[in-house]
Parts: structure tokens; C-alpha cells; sequence
């Protein structure tokens, strides 16, 4: 074979080669393409799945709201109807007085008031705080006197403490005895 020939043959051969390393590449291509198209067609339904979780929460986060609206009106509705009782139960006295009732019949009506107020208070779960001593977790002093009495116990209830489950509503304000020094009493 001539020099020729063989670079004939060495040019169809390589050409052979270019050929299928194109088919090669263009088949590559072709399988990237497809799964280029189906990620893409995946992160499209991630992303519409993301917008409806979004759309879904925000409409939970406001049904949530009304709700809560809802349910604090049910609860003054509550707390109101028991104070209309007591508002008719004070109607009663502030009448009895004005037609010159005896003293003892309003004394009567303000204690009817008290105890059914009393009671609503309890049924809310609000409980009095009641100490002989003073315990600054439940007691705000207003006022301090010597005397001889124990030292911090309460002399004077100016404002009673009340409790709600267990946690403090409102301190009690009161009045609280410091035991006289023994320098103070020798002298």
C-alpha cells in the first residue's frame, strides 16, 4: 500500500472515530437535556407545593386569630352575665334605699352583693390571699409600726391580695408591725 492510501484509510479511520465521538457527545447531550427538563419540572412542583404550604399556614395563622377572638368574647360573655346579676342585686339596695328602707335591708343587700360577687370570683378560680404574716411574694407594705406585736405580722388589710390558679393577680396592701427594739424599751 502506498503512502497514499494508508493516509486514506488513516483519515476515513479517524473520521470513523470523530463520527462516533460526536454521536457520543450528542447523545450525552441529549440525556442531560432530559434530565436538565426533569429537574426542572421537579423544582416546579416543589414550588408550587412550597406557595400552597404558604397560602395553607397563612390561612391557618388567621383562622387561629378568629378563633381566639371567638373564645375571649365567649369568656366576657361569661364574666359579664355574672356581673349583671350583681348589677341587679345592687339595683335592689340602691332601690330599697332611696324608698327609706331600714339600714339592716341595705345592710342585707350590700352583703347579698359580696357574696355573690364572692362566689363568681371563686367559680373563675380567683382565691383570696390570706396571711397573718407578711410574705413580700404576696404583700406590698404600705406601712410599717412599731409595736409590740411579732415582728412583720399584719396589723391592717388595706387592700386584699387575690390569687387566679394558682398565680398572683394583685398583691395585698397592708399593714405590717416592726417589733420595738429591747435598746428602745430599756430606756
Amino acid at each position: 500500500m502506498s503512502d497514499k492510501e494508508k493516509d486514506i484509510n488513516l483519515s476515513g479511520a479517524e473520521t470513523a472515530y470523530e463520527d462516533i465521538a460526536r454521536d457520543e457527545k450528542i447523545s450525552e447531550l441529549e440525556i442531560l437535556k432530559q434530565s436538565l427538563e426533569e429537574k426542572k419540572k421537579e423544582a416546579e412542583g416543589f414550588y408550587d407545593q412550597l406557595l400552597r404550604l404558604q397560602a395553607d399556614f397563612a390561612n391557618y395563622r388567621k383562622r387561629l386569630e378568629e378563633e381566639k377572638k371567638t373564645y375571649l368574647e365567649w369568656g366576657k360573655e361569661k364574666i359579664l352575665q355574672k356581673q349583671i346579676s350583681l348589677a341587679d342585686i345592687l339595683e335592689q339596695a340602691l332601690e330599697s334605699a332611696k324608698s327609706g328602707g331600714k339600714t339592716e335591708d341595705i345592710i342585707i343587700g350590700l352583703e347579698m352583693v359580696v357574696k355573690e360577687f364572692s362566689k363568681m370570683l371563686k367559680e373563675e378560680g380567683v382565691e383570696e390571699i390570706k396571711s397573718d404574716k407578711f410574705d413580700p411574694n404576696v404583700c406590698e407594705a404600705l406601712d410599717t409600726v412599731e409595736c409590740e406585736n411579732e415582728d412583720g405580722e399584719i396589723l391592717q388589710t388595706y387592700q386584699k391580695g387575690y390569687k387566679i390558679n394558682g398565680r398572683l393577680m394583685r398583691t395585698a396592701k397592708v399593714k405590717v408591725a416592726k417589733q420595738k427594739s429591747k435598746i428602745s424599751s430599756q430606756e
